[in-house]
């Protein structure tokens, strides 16, 4: 029997205690299903609520707020990821890049899945039940629109909008409500940018499985926006380029801000660059891209409050 478990490569401590590995694997595969492996949709999701709470914090965000946040857009991210998967454990297994997930291999239940959503949200609530009502009212209506977006999308032509205004930037007027305890008109016009460039990142992301999403009914900006998608994108970059300059000139931000701003744009360029033969690779390279459009975002502001105010 030892010989077996040596061939097999299995550790001495795994063969006395199955119940131990089995534990592991459950937890493995929870943290995939949570996409903790992956934590570039935290840093896009997370930029925005640092430029928020910045601003709203006069470059001082209050550090239990900043922790908060920071803990809540890892807990919610993981949240949505287990429920988009549960929404799409049946088209899935149809397409390459999502065929090996948890649910779509059935590595992993419904019943878990939902389970560990729940899990989850209850520690979302938990973490922004520390903060003031109107951020928790906020945080309501973001949580609905978020647990939302997976059903959504399956009848709205362009869910990567959908998905920016529901998750990729209500974050920024929660930052606001939590450190000023107002959503001034500043908020709303980061919000737009925020909504803007999610949609930006996930139509790239969406024309990596443009032909599998064709085949299996889904839909996407991608789909939507067919050969004009190279343009569409250029638009809303420079429509999430000029509600930064107005965010900007309202705060009467200088060079720092307007230099982050000009990077932000320079990558843009480049992701038009990537993306300009529409192949899969260079559209997904594209997207990983925009995490650093939301650093040299949010470099800017910082440096501002550093060294201009």
């Amino acid at each position: 029997m030892a010989a077996v478990s040596s061939e097999l490569g299995l550790e001495p401590s795994i063969r006395e205690a199955p119940y131990l590995y089995r534990l592991q694997r459950r937890i493995e595969e929870y943290a995939l299903l949570a996409r903790l492996d992956r934590p570039i949709g935290t840093w896009l999701l997370l930029w925005p609520a640092l430029w928020g709470l910045w601003i709203a914090g006069a470059g001082r965000p209050h550090p239990k707020v900043l922790l908060v946040f920071v803990a809540g857009v890892f807990v919610m991210r993981a949240a949505g990821c287990v429920i988009n998967d549960f929404a799409d454990r049946n088209i899935d297994p149809h397409v390459r890049r999502t065929r090996d997930r948890p649910l779509a291999a059935r590595r992993v239940t419904p019943r878990e899945a939902l389970l560990l959503f729940a899990a989850l949200i209850a520690v979302a609530l938990f973490l922004v039940t520390r903060l003031d009502l109107l951020t928790i009212k906020l945080a309501v209506i973001g949580a609905a629109m978020t647990v939302s977006y997976p059903f959504v999308k399956r009848i709205f032509p362009m869910p990567q909008l959908y998905l920016g205004i529901s998750f990729g930037g209500w974050s920024v007027p929660m930052a606001f409500a939590a450190e000023s305890g107002l959503v001034p008109r500043v908020a709303w016009v980061l919000y737009i940018a925020a909504v803007m460039w999610a949609a930006i990142y996930d139509t790239m992301y969406a024309m990596v499985d443009r032909e599998d999403d064709l085949k299996v009914g889904v839909k996407s900006s991608a789909i939507l926006f067919a050969d004009m998608d190279k343009m569409l994108i250029g638009v809303m970059q420079a429509m999430m380029l000029f509600a930064l300059t107005l965010a900007g000139r309202t705060m009467n931000f200088g060079r720092w801000y307007e230099a982050g701003t000009v990077a932000a744009g320079l990558l843009f360029a480049y992701q038009q660059w990537l993306i300009r033969k529409r192949e899969p690779a260079g559209c997904l390279k594209a997207f990983f891209n925009n995490q650093y459009v939301g650093m040299v975002i949010f470099a800017g502001i910082m440096l501002e409050y550093l060294y201009a105010k």
